[in-house]
């Protein structure tokens, strides 16, 4: 029987080592795929001011045991109790192990807990692994129109939302 070894633990951030692990877990992915745009330097640079102080939160996974961030999903508040599911990462090395599955959940929990009325977030195509994880929680297709916020990444041309009754 293979040796699995224990899951990470999830908790939001709390220090300004857990931003830094925030901003190189995102910023590796995003560069390596995409172009880091200003926005995303403006929230990875500062998810105190960013995200935590407006009414949401940054999620971080951690190994066990060791304590290291190996993950992280950030929830984005906007106005009318709308969040938003953005920056999930996962360190190369912990992939295939369940870490963005359990990313997802605790973000989806912690969404419920601030009150969410909808809870929605875009992704792209190159992005297979993590659609089939936000479809998996229940997330569904949307089109650009139905999207609550406007100005929204141009990268972003899959999204997706959780219905209500899936939120509860």
């Amino acid at each position: 029987m293979p040796h699995l070894s224990p899951p990470a633990v999830v908790s939001s951030i709390a220090s300004q080592s857990d931003a830094d692990a925030f901003r190189a877990l995102n910023e590796e992915w995003i560069s390596r795929l995409f172009t880091l745009q200003e926005a995303d330097r403006a929230v990875l640079g500062d998810p105190f001011g960013r995200i935590v102080g407006p009414g949401g939160d940054v999620l971080l996974a951690r190994e066990w045991g060791s304590g290291a961030v190996v993950g992280c999903i950030a929830l984005l508040a906007h106005p009318d109790t709308v969040f938003e599911l953005a920056k999930m990462a996962v360190a190369p090395a912990a992939q295939g192990r369940g870490i963005g599955r359990r990313l997802v959940a605790a973000a989806i929990d912690r969404a419920r807990a601030l009150g969410a009325a909808r809870l929605f977030l875009g992704t792209n195509n190159k992005l297979a692994p993590a659609v089939h994880l936000y479809e998996e929680a229940g997330f569904v297709r949307i089109t650009r129109d139905r999207l609550p916020v406007a100005d929204y990444y141009a990268r972003a041309d899959i999204l997706m939302e959780l219905p209500s009754d899936a939120r509860r």
